[in-house]
This record gives C-alpha cells, sequence and structure tokens, in this order.
C-alpha cells in the first residue's frame, strides 16, 4: 500500500460562483464539500489509478468528523488511519469564478497538536511503514507540530527501507530536502525559496546537492522538470487546459507516487505526472481528475531530455 501523510488535513468547501469581484455580494450556484489537504487529494488520485492507499495525519472537532465521514463514503481504495485530536481541524475555502475558470482560495491555519497527540501519531506511522511501499509527506504543518518533522519521518522511513516523497514549502522543505528524501517535489516558488535561484533547472541541481536523491519541479501551464540520479527531463502538455488549478500539484504527486512504487521510468513518470495535473485542472474540485482528458493527453505529453550538467 501507499501511504500519505497530511499532518493539516483540512474539509475543503468549494463555491461555484458566475463571477467573482471584489466588494460585491456573489450567488453561489453550486457548493462541493471533500476531505481535503494535500496528502488526502494524493490518495483520492492514486485510489482512482487503482493503488490502495492509507491516509494518516490529525482530525478533530466538528470539522474532523464531516472529514472522516466524507472519506468513508469515497468507499475503497482509501483507508482512514488519522489520529484523533482535541482540536478542530481547519477548513479551506475555494471559490471558483465560472467566467475565467480562476479559483481564490482561504486557508486556515490549522489546530494546535499537543505533545501527547503527536506522540500517538508517531506510534501510528511507525505502524504503518511496515506495509507500506511508498511515502508522501504532505502540506503545511499545524501547530504544535516541530518545524523538523519531516525530516524525521524520512529518516525513519528510510530506516525501514520505503522511500519517500516530500511535497511542503519554507523551512520544513528546507531541513526535509536535508533529510535526504527520495523525491521532492516543489514548484517553482518554492524551489526558488529552497535555493534562491529563479533558473529552475539550476535550482533543482542545487536541491538534489542539498540532499535529495531527485526533484521534480512544477512550472504551472510549462509541466514539469524532474533532475534524477538516472537523467534530467522536461515534459509538457500539448496544449494549455482552462479550469480549476486547485489540486492539481496534487495529482502529479500521485502521478509520481505511482510511477516510483510500480518502477516506470522516470521519462514515461513524468509524462503520467503532467497529464494527471493537466486533467485535474478540467474537475471540478481538488483530489479528482478528468479521465478521458487523462487518457488523452498522456500520450501526448512531450518529454525531452536535457544534457548532463
Amino acid at each position: 500500500m501507499i501511504l500519505t501523510v497530511t499532518l493539516n488535513t483540512a474539509l475543503d468547501i468549494t463555491y461555484q460562483v458566475p463571477r467573482l469581484r471584489a466588494h460585491t455580494t456573489h450567488r453561489v450556484t453550486e457548493v462541493t464539500e471533500r476531505p481535503g489537504g494535500k496528502g488526502l487529494n494524493v490518495a483520492r488520485v492514486l485510489a482512482a489509478l487503482g493503488h490502495r492507499t492509507v491516509v494518516t495525519g490529525f482530525a478533530g472537532g466538528v470539522t474532523g468528523t464531516v472529514l472522516r465521514e466524507r472519506l468513508a463514503e469515497l468507499g475503497g481504495g482509501v483507508t482512514d488511519a488519522l489520529v484523533p485530536i482535541a482540536g478542530t481541524t481547519r477548513r479551506t475555502v475555494g471559490v471558483v469564478d465560472a467566467d475565467s475558470g480562476d479559483s481564490t482560495q482561504l486557508n486556515e491555519p490549522g489546530p494546535i497538536v499537543t505533545t501527547p497527540e503527536w506522540s500517538a501519531f508517531l506510534g501510528s506511522y511507525a505502524e504503518l511503514l511496515r506495509e507500506a511501499s511508498a511515502v508522501a509527506l504532505c502540506g503545511s504543518l499545524p501547530p504544535g507540530v516541530p518545524v523538523g518533522t519531516y525530516a524525521r519521518l524520512i529518516r525513519e522511513a528510510r530506516v525501514a527501507g520505503v522511500p519517500t516523497l516530500l511535497d511542503t514549502s519554507g523551512e520544513p522543505l528546507r531541513r526535509g530536502v536535508a533529510a535526504r528524501p527520495d523525491i521532492v517535489k516543489p514548484n517553482a516558488d518554492e524551489l526558488a525559496g529552497l535555493t534562491g535561484s529563479t533558473e529552475p533547472l539550476r535550482a533543482a541541481r542545487d536541491a538534489r546537492r542539498r540532499g535529495a536523491r531527485a526533484v521534480a519541479a512544477s512550472l504551472g501551464a510549462d509541466g514539469m522538470l524532474a533532475v534524477t540520479p538516472e537523467g534530467t527531463w522536461r515534459a509538457a502538455p500539448p496544449h494549455r487546459l482552462v479550469g480549476n488549478p486547485t489540486g492539481a500539484g496534487d495529482s502529479a504527486v500521485a502521478g509520481l507516487l505511482s510511477g516510483l512504487v510500480e518502477g516506470v521510468p522516470w521519462p514515461d513518470r513524468l509524462a503520467r505526472a503532467v497529464a494527471l495535473s493537466a486533467a485535474a485542472v478540467r474537475a471540478p474540485v481538488a483530489g479528482e481528475f478528468d479521465r478521458v482528458t487523462y487518457e488523452e493527453l498522456l500520450g501526448r505529453v512531450e518529454v525531452t531530455e536535457s544534457p548532463a550538467a
């Protein structure tokens, strides 16, 4: 099974409005409510691809109860191993402009995690590693969780012989990279923040020197760049797609992870990630992708190899 870790889970609420304007009242045409947080989005895409997935992290309060109920409604493929806490799980609110397809996101900070709750998670994580084929460590850290948490979880996974993918930002990313994850998946801004370089190829190579075994950087509508021990590749969709980009990066993570556990070569793995990311733009909410778009794009993603440095 594939384990996804979402320490700062969320109940994702998406509002559809005909057109979003500042300083006005809007009539919402559609509301959707989904279990969210980056790792949960990744898990739902992995399940749709046919992989058995377990989600862990924290959930608490009324919002956490609703999140777990929505997670149970998804049926097979995603198993709930979230650790209960006294605090209340955060909400994220996305407002989608139907006219332009753009999304505006409002993210709450998350509940405070106590020391006993953190210890309970660490015990659960160690048990789950015994059956995991790969681990995705995703998203922000809630208050009360040490900033070096991802570094610790990466080291524990390595001792257990389980490969890791890290998708976070800021100081948790910097410390996590130093712990030598198998794959790190930043976007262009996160990569620049980590390395100080705004040139993606140079920054990705720098991130490898800092500890990451492989770097798969999201470049937005321009696709992805992968710098790996086997080589360096860029992948781009054949054309730009209009829609809701929320969750596109999480779909890319699912593509990279599924390729990892299946032993897919890096060029094909990257093509899968880009096709899933683009297909997620055509889905109404994060954690889903348009399968027709995915299957159409998969064979049309252009992957080019870059010369070695």
